[in-house]
């Protein structure tokens, strides 16, 4: 009964994968001759922009960095742009642009956005449209999100030039790679899915809500209700970079499942492609300027391998029907091919269970966050495959940059672990990997999980933590290990049943997005900092081959061996033991 639906998803999937990899192939090239430097038709038309930025700004484009200076200025540029953050949401009330004048914002939950959207985070404890003046989304959440996105693609290019460079005490300067990600990258991507959005339909205006009366009043309680409120709002360009620069902080608290962010099929599809865009042509980047296109095959069919299997059973128990309401008799098919069927709460119908379920996996694949469903209302194991992709440290594709900062980092432990199986020589690209790289690479990865693990224990074994829960049993405790995951992973999305507007919340997950954001890569540009001062050798005939399909099942092996011996026992607490839960349930209707 499910067939039908299944194989429209499955199409859908590989319509999203094969368009993003037609597209991601030129756009990393294009990436590729920015970072490089190159003359070509992209600096010819900004270029006089880019170089006034420079002389505004007192930087030096020839002024190379080593890896500590690059460190330093990316995490003074993040403080200054969290605490400019913080206090446009304290001063909110008293600011331009809040033609529904809306209060400050309070101290803790300030704290918490602006550690959400200078991380890349995007976790939103509160309702955009309820919360936020113009001019807080404007000049503070969608100025970060082209920021925190830039910072994650200049983490990761940082530790690509650490590869491809021989001999060098430097990796780039930090404010040229800002510059050029924001200006090259970034801003002309954003302007054109926001002329699309615009045409299809979401809004683009800084006029106040509008209060429309309705055709049939009603009486709710004592109140007379007479007219609606309709929120509306510079939607459509922070919508664009949210989608692009794997943000997910929806401007809107419905988020993607709102037909002002999301108004049809084709703009459902778009954000899709949008999400793996930058990741997936990040990749081909990186085999551009290592000269290897072998590395740019080997890396993108790691994700893929990562990516696909678990898309698809997310498909497949999301659009199954559910076994309480089955074995109740209800029908819960349809002739449809693209909506109703499966399991329906909490999904948006102009775009059913199939295309949620994936817009879920995409998001969560990445850092993006975003939803056009209730993730809270998914069936128990495809909930478990949005946990899951974010605990393997968002590898299959991953946030813009940090995801493939991430992913070379299980390939380096991977070229290490196979050289000491087989007696071979750990090189990677001509670089040994020696006992300091291993450090670094093992303290990034092990990072998250600790965050996420001792987070959950923290919450559980308090009652401000427990009180959060909306649900119990299994599934509040999915609700608090999935705030967690969320936050250390930099991801946003959450199980909407989980009250995250509390002191205890708003502190703990935002200190788990500082930490998750910055332990884990801040050791990888050290990693950076070591390869690029090594010589670049020749391979010779005790080199580990860091390509083919034998060492993407390596990489694959390490990536899945660590993700599930670090989260297993907590999956099995919560949604392996709520999807056992109905079998029970229904034996005692019986």
């Amino acid at each position: 009964m499910t067939s039908l639906p299944m194989t429209s998803s499955v199409e859908t999937l590989a319509a999203v994968l094969a368009v993003t990899i037609a597209l991601g192939v030129p756009l990393g090239a294009y990436m590729a001759r920015v970072y490089g430097g190159e003359a070509f038709w992209a600096t010819r038309v900004l270029g006089p922009i880019e170089r006034l930025i420079y002389r505004v700004a007192g930087i030096h484009p020839a002024d190379e960095m080593d890896w500590k200076r690059y460190a330093v200025a990316l995490l003074v540029f993040n403080l200054l742009g969290m605490l400019f953050l913080y206090g446009l949401l304290l001063w909110q009330q008293d600011l331009p642009l809040n033609p529904e004048h809306f209060p400050a914002v309070t101290h803790a939950l300030a704290f918490n956005t602006a550690a959400s959207f200078v991380t890349n985070t995007n976790w939103q404890a509160y309702g955009g449209e309820s919360t936020m003046s113009y001019l807080s989304q404007m000049l503070g959440l969608a100025v970060q999100n082209f920021l925190s996105a830039a910072t994650g693609i200049v983490i990761v290019l940082a530790i690509i030039r650490g590869i491809v460079r021989s001999r060098s005490r430097h990796l780039g300067n930090f404010w040229v790679d800002m510059t050029r990600t924001v200006l090259y990258v970034l801003l002309p991507l954003s302007v054109v899915f926001g002329l699309i959005l615009m045409e299809q339909g979401a809004p683009q205006t800084l006029s106040a809500y509008v209060h429309a009366h309705l055709i049939a009043p009603f009486v709710s309680g004592k109140l007379h209700v007479t007219h609606q409120t309709i929120a509306l709002g510079p939607v459509a360009s922070q919508e664009a970079i949210k989608q692009l620069g794997n943000n997910g902080g929806g401007f809107f608290n419905a988020n993607s499942a709102h037909p002002f962010e999301n108004p049809t099929a084709f703009t459902n599809f778009l954000q899709m492609v949008a999400m793996i865009l930058i990741p997936v042509a990040l990749v081909f980047m990186f085999a551009d300027m290592a000269r290897d296109r072998r590395q740019g095959i080997m890396i993108l069919s790691a994700m893929l391998v990562l990516f696909v299997p678990l898309a698809l059973a997310s498909l497949h128990y999301d659009l199954a029907p559910n076994p309480l309401f089955h074995g109740l008799g209800v029908s819960q098919a349809t002739t449809a091919a693209n909506a109703g069927g499966g399991n329906m709460v909490g999904v948006e119908d102009r775009f059913g269970a199939g295309s949620s379920a994936l817009f879920g996996s995409l998001a969560t694949a990445t850092s993006t966050g975003a939803a056009n469903s209730a993730y809270d209302s998914f069936m128990p194991l495809s909930g478990l495959v949005n946990l899951f992709l974010m605990q393997l440290g968002e590898t299959a594709f991953g946030g813009v940059g940090t995801g493939l900062a991430t992913m070379l980092a299980f390939v380096l432990f991977a070229v290490f672990l196979g050289g000491l199986m087989i007696g071979r020589t750990p090189e990677y690209l001509g670089k040994k990997i020696e006992s300091f790289e291993i450090k670094m690479v093992s303290l990034s990865i092990l990072v998250m999980p600790l965050l996420v693990l001792i987070g959950t224990s923290v919450a559980m074994a308090f009652a401000a933590g427990r009180a959060g829960a909306f649900n119990p049993g299994a599934h509040g405790f999915s609700e608090i290990l999935y705030a967690f995951t969320s936050s250390a992973n930099n991801n946003g999305s959450a199980f909407g049943g989980l009250n995250a507007d509390t002191t205890f919340y708003n502190v703990a997950t935002g200190l788990c997005m500082l930490m998750g954001r910055y332990w884990s890569y801040l050791p990888l540009l050290a990693l950076g900092g070591s390869l690029a001062a090594k010589q670049k050798l020749p391979p010779s005939a005790g080199t580990l081959g860091a390509h083919g399909p034998l060492f993407v099942g390596l990489v694959v092996g390490v990536v899945l061996l660590v993700g599930a011996l670090n989260f297993f026992p907590a999956l099995g607490l919560g949604p392996i033991a709520e999807q056992l839960t109905p079998v029970h349930a229904l034996a005692a209707l019986k």
